[in-house]
């Protein structure tokens, strides 16, 4: 009962950082523009070794399928307008983007989940081929 006398309550949907409520829906716009990038996103999302196809893996496993869609198709929507206003061509950055982004922290992760499973596990770099 006291979280409903500060305002707060169980309902979903209210979404907090640092003790501020934020909205957790989309704001309000052209619902046809909504369904072309969401139908945009949706195909490019099944591209193979692309980086709205990885950006979509990487955001599905936290926030899952729809949510993710959603934000590939704000991204699609950010590219596009970039693309318009820079008049510049769309460079693809690729599906291992977010792996070249920053691969200490990859390579943390990944040794991170072995030692979990039971592994014990020494890193030792391999030599480049020529």
């Amino acid at each position: 009962m006291q979280y409903l006398a500060r305002g707060l309550s169980y309902c979903p949907g209210n979404r907090e950082s640092a003790g501020k409520r934020l909205s957790g829906k989309t704001r309000k716009g052209n619902p046809w523009l909504r369904t072309a990038l969401v139908e945009a996103a949706h195909a490019a999302t099944h591209c193979k070794d692309s980086y709205l196809a990885a950006q979509y893996r990487r955001l599905m496993l936290r926030r899952g399928g729809k949510k993710a869609t959603i934000a590939v198709g704000h991204t699609l929507l950010v590219i596009v307008y970039h693309v318009l206003a820079d008049e510049q061509d769309y460079q693809e950055l690729g599906g291992n983007y977010f792996d070249n982004y920053d691969q200490q922290a990859v390579q943390k992760r990944l040794v991170h989940r072995l030692e979990k499973l039971g592994y014990e596990v020494t890193l030792t770099p391999s030599s480049p081929t020529a």
